[in-house]
């Protein structure tokens, strides 16, 4: 007797469970679902790297897909000896980074470094969610998302990195240092100086939580899954 076939979003469901570790296989054997289940699992994170590089929404987005199809086009030489979003974020940071390199110097940090700033550079605290859903109050945190978006777009290039890794993503210095090839007590100063530029700008207005920043869910989060695998189809 033939097995009843698995319905499609049941298996769909039944992927968002596994780990990174049991998808990659199945990735590897050019199994569309498991490889869309790792887009969907780590867009955010990677959509925020490659924006805390590049500032711009639609680049970001190009850099995510192009770091996508070199991952899985290369998946074969991924060997789990880092974790799956280390790889992935790896990828995409190297794919923005090359794209500044590409265009311009990139800004010469030991003068900003060195800049004197305002005083006061305590830690910020910002609230982790808003409790009410009422139209007024999402609005309010829409316009503390974009101001906050705006704040950190303004940051130095190399501190906006190390500010989104550590503060938006909650990377740990250690692992911020890694990934931007920079030693862990340059992290420490470059967020440190990043904290003080903003809090300024940002103290008395600040009603939104860090979670929300750079939004990467939903229809769009789906299409950036549907444009890898036909880019991956089209591929030799």
């Amino acid at each position: 007797m033939a097995a009843t076939p698995v319905p499609v979003e049941r298996h769909r469901q039944h992927l968002s469970t596994l780990s990174d570790a049991e998808l990659v296989p199945l990735a590897k054997m050019g199994e569309e679902p498991a490889i869309r289940a790792i887009i969907q699992r780590h867009n955010q994170r990677l959509f925020r790297t490659a924006r805390a590089v590049i500032r711009s929404d639609w680049e970001a987005e190009d850099i995510v897909q192009a770091a996508y199809v070199k991952a899985f086009t290369n998946l074969a030489i991924f060997r789990g000896e880092a974790e799956l979003s280390t790889w992935l974020t790896r990828i995409t940071l190297n794919e923005a980074l090359g794209r500044v390199r590409s265009r311009k110097n990139t800004t010469g940090l030991e003068e900003i470094d060195m800049q004197t700033t305002s005083p006061g550079g305590e830690v910020l605290q910002f609230p982790s969610s808003l409790s009410a859903t009422d139209p007024e109050t999402e609005l309010s945190r829409s316009q503390a998302r974009h101001f906050l978006e705006h704040a950190v777009d303004d940051l130095p290039d190399d501190f906006r990195a190390v500010f989104v890794l550590r503060d938006v993503e909650g990377m740990s210095t250690d692992e911020t240092a890694s990934y931007l090839g920079i030693k862990p007590e340059t992290a420490k100063t470059r967020l440190h100086r990043a904290r003080k530029m903003m809090r300024q700008s940002i103290e008395k207005q600040l009603s939104g939580a860090f979670s929300a920043l750079f939004p990467f869910d939903g229809a769009r989060c789906a299409a950036m899954a549907d444009r890898v695998i036909v880019t991956l189809r089209q591929t030799p």
